[in-house]
């Protein structure tokens, strides 16, 4: 059983953070979290990866008015090096990063697109029982014609590593239905020890890429490798769904707005409210409007003419509608 009360901050936050959009949203995350979470004691690590042969370009975050503000901010950049990812798969850095973390000490991952607007302290972690968003879309496996089903691809995963499958179902769902079938948005996760969550996210990972199944074939892996390997990382470490209520983190806790066009278009009320609220303070919006496209959508209401063009009552079913239509309305800005 999950526990009943919140974690009080005893686990600690790692973000990445690098050059362009991903460091100006690390210091937006920053910025919430000390908002709406002061009693988080844990530590706030930006994980930045280091320059190499992995980079064809710097990719630090560079900027010292974002170096200033997240010290301000009581977060600490560690740095680390790319040795299997880099920029041919920048997803990559959050397995990667992971290293940057304290060994033994509980951890919660968040990508930087995310805003913290409730107290996170509150939020019951079982460490013992890591999880992961489950605000996710079917995107992976995509099913061909001819090909083996959901449970065929998936299976091959589970008995690659030589874990028990039957287990990570959800029987409620009918058989060769997508959410049958244990899969994360990568989106946020956590869990006891960050080096041995991170050593079985890295094996998984390349293993699943350098030498896929046979069921994998037609199956593409590039964006989707972390969402691959998640699921079979946190089944092997004792976690699953839900091992904390819902409605918190992807709720009145966190939102991973994932791009600021998508943001102003589908997420609540209270969530621009918040934004407002963290964005507003002549330190933060110093710093964010060096980034073009936050200075627009932020600080000069794009967001707002982006906002109008929905009803949140009515949304697409499907992201790439609404992605389409901001783009004809010529406000796509990332």
């Amino acid at each position: 059983m999950a526990k009943t009360s919140g974690s009080g901050g005893s686990f600690n936050i790692m973000v990445v953070g690098q050059s362009g959009r991903i460091g100006y949203e690390a210091a937006l995350f920053a910025a919430s979290l000390r908002r709406y979470s002061p009693g988080f004691k844990g530590r706030l690590i930006i994980a930045e990866p280091q320059p190499g042969p992995r980079w064809s370009a710097d990719p630090r975050i560079g900027s010292q008015p974002v170096y200033d503000l997240l010290a301000e901010l009581g977060a600490e950049v560690v740095g680390f090096e790319s040795r299997h990812f880099g920029e041919s798969y920048p997803y990559g850095n959050k397995i990667e990063g992971l290293t940057t973390l304290p060994a033994g000490e509980p951890f919660v991952f968040f990508d930087s697109d995310t805003l913290i607007t409730g107290d996170l302290t509150e939020v019951p972690f079982d460490f013992a029982r890591p999880s992961a968003s489950m605000r996710r879309e079917g995107t992976w496996p995509q099913i061909e014609l001819y090909g083996p089903g959901y449970g065929a691809i998936w299976k091959s995963l589970y008995d690659k590593f030589g874990l028990e499958f039957e287990s990570s179902l959800d029987l409620s769902q009918p058989d060769e239905y997508w959410q049958r079938y244990l899969y994360f948005n990568a989106g946020w996760f956590f869990g006891g020890c960050p080096e041995k969550f991170g050593e079985l996210f890295l094996k998984y990972a390349l293993e699943i890429s350098q030498n896929p199944p046979d069921e994998l074939i037609c199956q593409q892996l590039n964006p989707w490798l972390d969402q691959v390997a998640l699921p079979l990382v946190i089944h092997a470490l004792g976690g699953g769904r839900h091992t904390i209520p819902e409605g918190l983190l992807d709720g009145r806790i966190s939102c991973h707005y994932r791009l600021f066009p998508l943001l102003y278009a589908r997420e609540s009320d209270a969530v621009i409210m918040a934004l407002s609220d963290v964005a507003s303070p002549n330190k933060i919006k110093k710093v964010l409007k060096e980034y073009e496209p936050i200075k627009k959508m932020v600080y000069q209401n794009k967001g707002g003419r982006v906002r109008a063009l929905f009803d949140r009552s009515n949304l697409p079913r499907r992201e790439q509608a609404i992605r389409n239509r901001i783009k004809r309305e010529k406000l796509w800005l990332r």
